[in-house]
């Protein structure tokens, strides 16, 4: 089974732990358009993979669930989700977002952190920050820029073996992570028998609802990668859990919404809080923040 992935660490890593899961697979590394500079959607992260998986140049590809656009490309599907790791955003540099002073400057490279950090703490100096992990916890350690912290995924930090840098979680309830964030997805040519059976001894059926339910609101929502916009599910027995967050950019206002439904229609739940929040103004925000980003 040939596995394709992007050649970051962190890609590599996920792509290893896929590979470790079916066996016997061959890690085919490919450079998307966004490893090249381009901007855009998040088309940008998978585009050569998806190109790959089409010419059967590859048989799956392994993408962090967050990047993968809400429309798979003709002929694909997402075929599975690994077992998920713990989502929540974590904060390196401090042992807690209340420890941090008044202007003290955090970095990150989400819109959607920058947002939840100044609804949270609106004396932040918030500041983008870009580069792989690795180079971002090196500027931190530098002093660069003055940073007194930056907020990165525990999911990542802990499949590169850096949860040593990890300061404090931050309430993954105030603070809802991405659509995706922490999942591992599975992409293949709709059809392809094998690589479904392959897929399916990597996969957890629970991610995949759950993955299902936060794609299906980020979709209604029309939300896309620069949107500052949390959504998490959980299942537990037969229901699923859905919270969801949207804010403006500067944190001075945001929309945080739950529902519960039936695990066997993830969709539904997703497309159901899709809705209710966008009775109170979530689809008005969304569209402010994306003006903003323009």
């Amino acid at each position: 089974m040939r596995l394709g992935t992007r050649g970051s660490a962190l890609a590599l890593a996920q792509a290893q732990l896929v590979a470790d899961a079916i066996g016997d697979c061959e890690i085919v590394v490919l450079r998307t358009s966004g490893d090249e500079g381009a901007a855009g959607d998040k088309a940008r992260w998978v585009d050569t993979i998806e190109q790959a998986l089409a010419e059967q140049r590859i048989d799956l590809a392994v993408h962090s669930a967050k990047d993968v656009p809400a429309t798979p490309a003709a002929g694909l599907a997402l075929l599975a989700a690994l077992p998920r790791a713990p989502a929540e955003d974590v904060l390196c540099g401090a042992a807690s977002l209340a420890e941090l002073p008044p202007g003290a400057r955090v970095g990150t490279a989400s819109l959607r952190r920058a947002a939840q950090l100044r609804a949270a703490r609106a004396d932040l100096d918030v500041r983008p920050i870009g580069g792989n992990v690795d180079t971002r916890l090196a500027r931190l350690a530098d002093g660069e820029g003055g940073l007194a912290a930056i907020v990165l995924a525990r999911a990542g930090l802990e499949r590169l073996g850096r949860a040593r840098d990890i300061g404090a979680a931050l309430d993954p309830a105030r603070f809802v992570p991405a659509p995706g964030q922490g999942t591992i997805a599975l992409e293949g040519r709709a059809g392809d028998n094998d690589a479904e059976a392959a897929a399916a001894t990597a996969g957890s059926s629970d991610a995949l609802a759950a993955l299902r339910a936060e794609r299906a609101l980020a979709a209604a929502l029309r939300a896309d990668c620069t949107s500052p916009l949390g959504a998490h599910a959980a299942l537990d027995g037969d229901r699923l859990a859905l919270r969801a967050w949207a804010g403006l950019p500067d944190g001075s206002r945001w929309v945080l919404d739950e529902l519960a439904g039936d695990a066997t229609r993830p969709d539904a739940t997703g497309a159901a809080l899709a809705e209710r929040m966008n009775a109170v103004g979530a689809a008005e925000i969304l569209a402010l923040a994306a003006e903003a980003a323009a």
